[in-house]
Order: C-alpha cells, then structure tokens, then sequence
C-alpha cells in the first residue's frame, strides 16, 4: 500500500511503526474471509482490510477520529485471525492499538459509552473492586433486560455475563512461593491476574498443583497485577503501560532473586499482551530491555507443559471438544500443543467447524458490542455442539465465560483437566459417566 505521511510525521516514532505496517498490506482481501465481523455484518469497513484504510486516512492526514471511524475500529475484535491469514504479514494488532489509542486522545465519545468505558477500566483490573461488584450484579441480573429495553445495553450485558455464584477467595493468588513435591526441576512465575481468580480460582489452583507435582517450583510475584490487556484494547495506553511497568518490575525481581524458567500463563488472552510487552515498552529507555525478557520468557501454561516430561495419565477418556481462544491460535499462534497434552492424557479431541472464528468473548468486547458478541456466540456454541463431545475445553477465562453462557455443556480450562488427567481433583462440571 502506498503511503504519504510527512517526514514531521514519520518523527514520531508510533506513526512510523503504522506506516511500515501499512506498507505490508497488498489489498489482497484474504483477510474478509476470516474476519468475523464481516462474516457477521457484511460490511467492507467491517474487515481488517476496510479498517486499514480507515486508520490510513485518518493517521495520514493527522485528523481527530470521527463517529465512523470510531463505529468500525470499535467493532473490531482483535481476535487477529486477519493476522493468521495475511500472506504480506500485515501487523493488524500494532496497527489497530494504535488506532484505538488515537482515538482516545482525539475522539469524544458519547456520555454512556464513556461511562462504560470509565467502569470497566477501574473495575475489571481489581480483583476486589471486581469482586464487589460481582456482588452487586447478582442482586440486579432480573432487571438486565430492562436495562437494555431503556438504552443501557453495555450494563444489562453486563448483569447477564455475571455468574450466579462467586468462588470464594483462594489462596493462589497470593504473593509467594508454591514447593514442588520431590526434587526441584525447575521454577516458574505464574500470573495470578485480575479477572480469572475472582471468576474461575480453579485454574490457576489446577495449574499449581499439576506444576508441583512434576517438580516445578512455582511463585506469584508480589506486586504482579492485571496484564493490562483490557485497558490497552481500549486505547487507554497510560494504563496500559503502567499495568505492564508494574508487571516487569514484579517479575525482573524474581529473575534476579532466584531466576525463572518461564512466566507462565493461564489465560491466553493475558498471554498475548505480556508477550508484547517488549513492543509495548520499547520506546522507555529504563524498562526497554527488561520488558524485551520479560516478553522473550512468557509461556502459556499449555507450551510450558508441553516441555516436560509428563507421567502415565489416569485415562479419563471422555470425549471433548477443543476451542481454540483467539488470543492463543492467532495472537500467540499456539495450535499443536494444547491439543497433543489433552490427547496424551486420554482424552479424545474433537475440533468444532469455524474454529477460526471469535465466541464474541473477545476481552470487554461482548459488554460494548453485545449484539454481534451474541450472533457470533450462537455460531460458536451451534458448532462445538454438532461435535457431539460431552465437554468443552480451552484456555481462556473469556471464552469460558461467553460459551458457558449460551450453552449447558461444561466449559473447563485445559489446565484442570490435564491436572484431573495426573493425579488432581475432578474439575467442578465435568459428568462421568
């Protein structure tokens, strides 16, 4: 693609990042076919490749973001399977965190959407402030579709999406170090996060025990906290940026203290903003090099595994069906190993049709864009039920969350299952026959 920009322009070091990237894209299209939004709404500007030349217009002539650029950059879901199909090696996400964090700067939203926004960002990232208003929701989940029926979709969305029970507090997400049973062979961080240890404990309980067991020390860094992915997607790039600082400074102390093996992760979504954290910080001299480790030592929980040796399984045998988290075969391109670990531990894996394509969970994406996160929802669940399985598997708290709630089979973490699968407790949900 040709570009214009100025050389005062291309001064600006995130300008001429974009620009490079721009330069990549050949208009070839291949992106449409993956893309779920316009799968969904049939809209060019609904694809990557009508969002690139929304975001080059609008960064080439250094003008503020207006209502429809805004309409189509937020529909996106950074799902990135655009980024999976693109044969230029077209950076859609650097391109599109760009955008969002553009418009941030330039663009007044509408009052209720900067409400939203203003909740989701000062409450999701905090587990306790997360917690309490978990609390709340559950008192007013019988008026959400009231509060959609009178405009106030984005809060009825959330009060539908809020479980119905919140697992009390676990001590997994505390600050300190997990022993391994037997001789030590190895240590790891785990990232205790912000979302998933109020929604779902159980997995990073699952993760701690299976690594224990095979001799993997395992330690949640004091001061580590929210990744910072929900923030950066909403171009809030201060908070972004200030979640990964935090992180990096958490996680280079436990390297210099008693180094580190990997920093592992159990969600995918998480997983894929730490490992772009040595992007993100690249332009801050104190942090460049540490966050370029930080990023270079990130491991979903599923890769680390998948570089150990693991014992015979109990063989549960059931059959299930593997959804694939966007954020993991996309964003981290991980598609072997979750698979070959789950069939290694006994159970037959099954793959939905359209496994390419977003559940609409997609961080806060089905809260602010609730109408197209249920039609993809409803595609989603149709097609892992036509596999037959008695279960689904993946790996990321989202995905758990947005499945579960549009169908009655069980959702788990990969994790408690191949914990299950050696020697652990029977995850909550599962039915043996």
């Amino acid at each position: 693609m040709q570009t214009s920009f100025t050389p005062e322009q291309l001064a600006d070091p995130d300008v001429a990042h974009s620009e490079q990237i721009l330069r990549k894209c050949v208009h070839c299209g291949f992106c449409t076919a993956t893309c779920p939004t316009y799968v969904t709404l049939g809209n060019e500007l609904d694809s990557p490749r009508g969002r690139i030349y929304l975001i080059k217009d609008m960064l080439e002539n250094g003008r503020p973001a207006d209502r429809e650029i805004v309409t189509h950059i937020d529909r996106c879901l950074s799902c990135l399977a655009c980024m999976t199909t693109c044969p230029s090696g077209v950076n859609y996400m650097h391109l599109v965190d760009h955008a969002r964090s553009h418009i941030e700067k330039t663009y007044r939203r509408p009052l209720l959407d900067r409400l939203t926004r203003q909740v989701l960002a000062k409450v999701l990232p905090y587990p306790a402030r997360f917690r309490a208003a978990l609390s709340l929701a559950r008192l007013g989940r019988p008026f959400a579709p009231l509060l959609a029926a009178v405009g106030l979709t984005p809060f009825g969305a959330m009060l539908k999406l809020a479980p119905s029970q919140i697992p009390a507090r676990s001590d997994s997400a505390k600050a300190g170090d997990r022993a391994p049973i037997g001789e030590r062979r190895g240590r790891v961080a785990l990232l205790s996060g912000c979302a998933q240890p109020v929604l779902k404990p159980e997995i990073n309980e699952a993760a701690i025990r299976l690594l224990n067991r095979l001799g993997i020390e395992v330690t949640i860094a004091a001061g580590e906290g929210c990744c910072g992915a929900l923030v950066h997607h909403m171009g809030r790039e201060d908070d972004a940026l200030a979640a990964a600082r935090r992180n990096v400074d958490a996680w280079t102390t436990e390297i210099d203290k008693g180094g580190l093996d990997a920093i592992v992760i159990t969600a995918s979504g998480c997983g894929t903003t730490i490992k772009d954290y040595g992007h993100m910080l690249r332009l801050d001299p104190a942090y460049a090099e540490k966050a370029a480790r930080v990023s270079s030592l990130a491991r979903d929980i599923t890769e680390y595994l998948a570089t150990l040796d693991l014992p015979e399984p109990a063989r549960p045998g059931l059959t299930l069906a593997y959804h694939s988290a966007c954020s993991m075969q996309h964003g981290q391109k991980i598609t072997r190993q979750p698979k070959e670990l789950l069939k290694k531990a006994g159970f037959v894996v099954r793959e939905p049709r359209e496994g390419h394509l977003c559940c609409g969970s997609a961080g806060t994406y089905n809260i602010l864009q609730s109408e197209i996160a249920d039609k993809l929802r409803a595609r989603k669940v149709a097609n892992i039920e036509a596999t037959g399985a008695t279960l689904v598997a993946t790996g990321n708290i989202g995905c758990i969350t947005q499945i579960a709630t549009g169908s009655d089979l069980a959702v788990v973490h990969t994790v408690e299952l191949l914990d299950w699968a050696y020697g652990g407790p029977k995850p909550a949900g599962v039915d043996v026959a």
